[in-house]
């Protein structure tokens, strides 16, 4: 049960407050997919290097803004640490596979493998930081992995190899957050985001060795600017949401991330996905969600303990 420093907190606040925190996942979900459809869209004729500048130069200028207006500069020297280096190249990583794989593959099917990504935290966490994980959750992580290999379909002649680009993402992804949970908080979000940013940027603009760059019209400026804002939203939404509700209930709400990606997907780009991708879908959502009530559980049990 959740508490304040005055006592229990009456159910009517516990309420508001899941409601509130419901909402800011279900927006910060929602400015995520949307970045991602601009960088889709974008996509179609800039290369990704040159994606990762652009929009990091925009996403380094509003992240930055903000750093500077919390004072999180203060913490600055805690980021030349070798686990925040870490965390950076996860980061770097991600973004790269992502962009990789989201620009050669339908978009809900990317977004849908990137759903993968708390079972894949579960399962390193209890691998890597010694983290209790019960046979349940195990057994989810693994149906989900199922779920995955549904919509890859590796061996088959639907099989898109753009969709390992996309695990490769869930893996760098879940490093990320894998190291971020053993930094604990002593170092501002707001500063980890910000570090991430400008490493993205920087590789961006290194792949330029290897990439032909193109001209940029002031359409794909907007596009990118809109992506960089879409991203930061996403962030904020998602550090309110987790800060206002109880992380039980809020947290599967990330999944309606889904809902807006087969939405886009279909309005924007034409996509429907077959059968078998749906129920991949449906299988990588609902052992995630169940992931989730298993972890509840787990913190209520040992609440009670």
């Amino acid at each position: 049960m959740a508490t304040t420093l005055e006592g229990a907190r009456p159910a009517t606040d516990a309420a508001g407050s899941n409601a509130r925190g419901i909402l800011a996942m279900v927006a910060a979900m929602a400015c995520f997919v949307t970045s991602d459809t601009l960088i889709k869209i974008v996509g179609r004729d800039m290369p990704v290097s040159q994606i990762m500048f652009v929009r990091g130069i925009w996403t380094v200028v509003l992240i930055g803004t903000l750093a500077l207006a919390s004072g999180a500069y203060w913490h600055c020297r805690a980021l030349l640490t070798p686990v925040v280096g870490l965390r950076t190249a996860g980061e770097v990583g991600a973004t790269i596979f992502f962009f990789s794989g989201l620009v050669l593959m339908p978009f809900a099917d990317a977004a849908a493998i990137g759903q993968f990504t708390p079972l894949a935290v579960t399962a390193g966490a209890a691998l890597f930081l010694n983290e209790p994980v019960g046979w349940r959750r195990w057994l989810a992580t693994i149906v989900g992995l199922l779920g995955v290999l549904l919509i890859i379909r590796p061996g088959t002649s639907a099989f898109n190899p753009a969709g390992l680009l996309i695990v490769v993402c869930v893996l760098c992804v879940a490093l990320r957050d894998l190291v971020t949970r053993a930094m604990g908080n002593a170092i501002p979000a707001v500063l980890l985001i910000l570090a991430s940013a400008t490493a993205t940027t920087a590789a961006g603009l290194c792949g330029r060795l290897f990439q032909s760059w193109i001209e940029v019209d002031g359409q794909m400026l907007v596009g990118l600017a809109f992506s960089a804002l879409g991203v930061s939203g996403g962030y904020y939404g998602a550090i309110i949401a987790m800060r206002s509700g109880e992380i039980a209930v809020v947290a599967p709400f990330r999944y309606a991330s889904m809902l807006v990606a087969l939405l886009w997907g279909y309005v924007i780009f034409g996509e429907v996905p077959d059968l078998v991708t749906y129920l991949g879908i449906a299988i990588v959502v609902g052992a995630g969600v169940y992931t989730f009530h298993r972890e509840s559980v787990r913190r209520r049990e040992a609440a009670k303990s």
